[in-house]
């Protein structure tokens, strides 16, 4: 893999105090790569595949950004807060990341072994499912394609995932992509754009009354609606304080918008004298 770092914007207001971080213990490889998920998924199996969310610092110095096109997202993000950022989740996490930058084929075999185990075979009607990841993204081309060569050696499991990388799925998933795979991309992104209305997509609201009424269907009953629910899903914002304070009364779409009309107008700013203020002479 040529990233041996994961630099992005962002990355170095996300970076720790060096005096307040705990001393990091020597990398190893990670024992176990996909993890069970607890949350509302059915009656079938649902693993997970997690790197650290957004921006940080490896233990040994490297900057990384995993959300590259992350929006107003990142400052209402659920993996940003609470035991994700408990200093031994997190560098379980990092190690999964350090793990993909430095043995890029190691950690492939490691996947498509664990995947290979009985685990993740069809029993009956249940299938196995991976999501990958919580709120981490596609951050390089060369990770999006090593995981579509794991996909199409794992027939029998059904991967899903949310994402901002529209661009990134569009052109390398897009026409080729293993029957074993469903993606959705998500509101509040630097890509939001680009998104179609043919397009599986989500978008989070302040309750579960706003989404009802913006006629979307609530992810809430089970996280596979990911995967099989309808084009249009929504989530109600989470039960962090902080989170919910900034997103206020509106959704991720809304505010994302709300950014971009912003920026664009720092960045082509108005002529002429200001609604109904005569020019000067």
């Amino acid at each position: 893999m040529n990233d041996t770092s994961i630099p992005g914007a962002g990355a170095a207001s996300a970076v720790p105090d060096p005096e307040q971080q705990e001393a990091a213990p020597p990398w190893v490889r990670p024992s176990v790569l996909l993890r069970p998920m607890r949350s509302n998924c059915a009656t079938q199996p649902v693993w997970k595949f997690t790197l650290p969310a957004w921006a940080g610092v490896l233990p040994d110095g490297r900057p990384y950004n995993t959300c590259r096109s992350a929006g107003v997202c990142r400052d209402m993000c659920f993996a940003r807060a609470g035991t994700f950022l408990i200093p031994s989740v997190l560098r379980a996490h990092q190690r999964n990341l350090q793990y993909i930058l430095d043995e890029p084929e190691a950690w492939m075999e490691q996947m498509i072994g664990e995947l290979q185990h009985s685990r993740f075979r069809p029993s009956g009607e249940a299938r196995a499912h991976v999501r990958i990841h919580d709120s981490e993204d596609w951050f390089s081309d060369r990770y999006l394609e090593m995981w579509l060569h794991i996909m199409r050696l794992t027939p029998d499991v059904m991967f899903y995932n949310y994402s901002k990388e529209i661009y990134r799925l569009e052109r390398i998933a897009r026409p080729d992509s293993p029957p074993n795979f469903v993606w959705r991309y998500s509101y509040g992104g630097l890509q939001d754009d680009l998104i179609e209305p043919h397009h599986l997509h989500a978008d989070v609201f302040p309750d579960e009354e706003s989404l009802a009424a913006a006629g979307y269907t609530s992810q809430t009953p089970s996280d596979l609606l990911a995967a099989y629910g309808p084009a249009t899903l929504g989530l109600a914002a989470n039960n962090l304080a902080a989170q919910r304070k900034r997103q206020g009364g509106q959704t991720f779409r809304a505010l994302q918008r709300a950014a971009d009309a912003k920026a664009a107008g720092r960045r082509y700013p108005r002529r002429g004298p200001a609604p109904g203020r005569p020019p000067t002479r």
